[in-house]
């Protein structure tokens, strides 16, 4: 079950959906729905469990038979399938199972039960159900608790989509049928099939949180310029400099990650060169500019990747960090003076966002960082601190008449080498 072995082996959904995929040789249909049931059940997991617990005279001992239960829950809850589907989807999955096939009526009971008190379930579901604690308490000290909870809401929605266009995005978002947004990007209005729409094959566009599209736009890259785009997967700032007619050396560890970048920018039409090497290891360069996506916990992206929440750890975060300020000291050595850095991560931690870019600072006295003005990010003047980086947010609203308004959360810092 893709739920239990995520949770267990604390890997991305996306990973264990791939080789669940691929060993049970789903269709593109089963595994959409499996995708979809896996990516709802760990967005309200929380209030999942803390309903099923107050259904239980006793949590069963198998984290397995617990996590069937909240997938079917989730179905009945949060999804448009009917309640005997899911009741009658849940006892097969158990019956096919050796060590659950006992369960059946079970869960026939309990899930049935879900059903009948479907209203009341919903009724009492605290936003911070579904937010781990550690979390919560380090959200609350940093942004505070009225916006904290606000973040922890946005996370219970579903994400939107955006598209980032090679140019013309007012025709684009006609023809799309998007909403164009302040910064550039195009928000479609509704969830699609996203390559039967015009433009996927003639590789006009590709798809691109709206934050995530802010960092190399703020890098300002120029035809000719000798750009590197650190930890460059899955592309979507290597294509955006590319098309801005940079010479873009893409570096990234995971050679099968770099695969699906050079095949989305063939689909692209678009060039760069690509390596696969750890970024700590690159000699290269000098370069014009640098861009930094570095690893990192990715709590911003909950909205999109709600299983982080509960696969990641404080621990994780130490570690990280670690490396984002040795792969800052490594992209400094690679420019030329004058060259511009633009460091960013998809995490709402502080020790990956704010902190880095003080300590990179204090740690190198030839950079100085170039603030972000409010006309180059659409004029969304409430993303800047008051540094002068730029910090985006799951709960903001850009689209007060679109249900899914929010961005991932983003920290973005831009420094320029000042010289010897």
């Amino acid at each position: 079950m893709a739920v239990t072995e995520t949770l267990k082996r604390r890997v991305p959904l996306d990973d264990v959906m791939e080789e669940l995929a691929r060993a049970e040789n789903l269709s593109a249909r089963d595994e959409a729905l499996a995708r979809a049931i896996a990516i709802v059940t760990f967005r309200r997991l929380g209030t999942l469990g803390h309903a099923l617990r107050k259904r239980l005279n006793k949590p069963p001992k198998d984290e397995r038979l617990m996590h069937l239960l909240a997938t079917g829950a989730a179905q009945i809850l949060f999804l448009d399938v009917p309640d005997h589907a899911a009741v009658d989807s849940a006892v097969e999955l158990a019956q096919s199972d050796p060590k659950l096939h006992h369960a059946g009526g079970f869960i026939n009971a309990v899930l049935r039960r879900v059903a009948r008190e479907r209203e009341a379930i919903l009724s009492e579901s605290d936003p911070w159900l579904d937010t781990p604690t550690w979390l919560e308490e380090r959200w609350i000290g940093q942004y505070g608790e009225e916006r904290a909870t606000r973040i922890a809401e946005a996370h219970r929605a579903m994400a939107s989509v955006d598209l980032t266009v090679k140019d013309n995005p007012e025709a684009w978002a006609e023809r799309l049928g998007g909403v164009l947004l302040p910064t550039g990007s195009i928000r479609l209005k509704e969830r699609t099939a996203i390559r039967e729409l015009p433009g996927f094959e003639a590789g006009e566009w590709w798809v691109q949180d709206a934050a995530a599209a802010l960092p190399a736009r703020l890098l300002q890259a120029k035809p000719g310029e000798h750009i590197a785009d650190l930890c460059a997967a899955p592309g979507g700032k290597t294509a955006q400099l590319a098309a801005a007619g940079a010479e873009v050396l893409a570096v990234d560890r995971s050679a099968k990650r770099l695969q699906r970048l050079e095949e989305n920018l063939a689909r692209l039409n678009l060039r760069a060169e690509t390596r696969a090497i750890d970024a700590e290891k690159l000699e290269a360069g000098p370069f014009d500019a640098i861009l930094l996506d570095a690893p990192c916990s990715a709590t911003g992206t909950i909205r999109r990747h709600p299983d982080v929440a509960w696969t990641k750890a404080a621990e994780d975060i130490r570690k990280l960090s670690g490396l984002q300020s040795r792969l800052l000291d490594k992209a400094a050595g690679l420019l030329k003076p004058g060259g511009r850095l633009v460091y960013c991560t998809c995490s709402l931690e502080a020790e990956e966002g704010e902190r880095q870019a003080a300590e990179f600072l204090a740690r190198h006295p030839a950079f100085t960082r170039v603030p972000v003005t409010p006309d180059e990010i659409g004029g969304w003047s409430e993303c800047i601190t008051p540094e002068g980086d730029l910090r985006t947010l799951p709960s903001q609203q850009v689209l007060a008449e679109h249900d899914r308004s929010g961005l991932d959360g983003f920290f973005v810092a831009r420094f320029v080498h000042k010289g010897p």
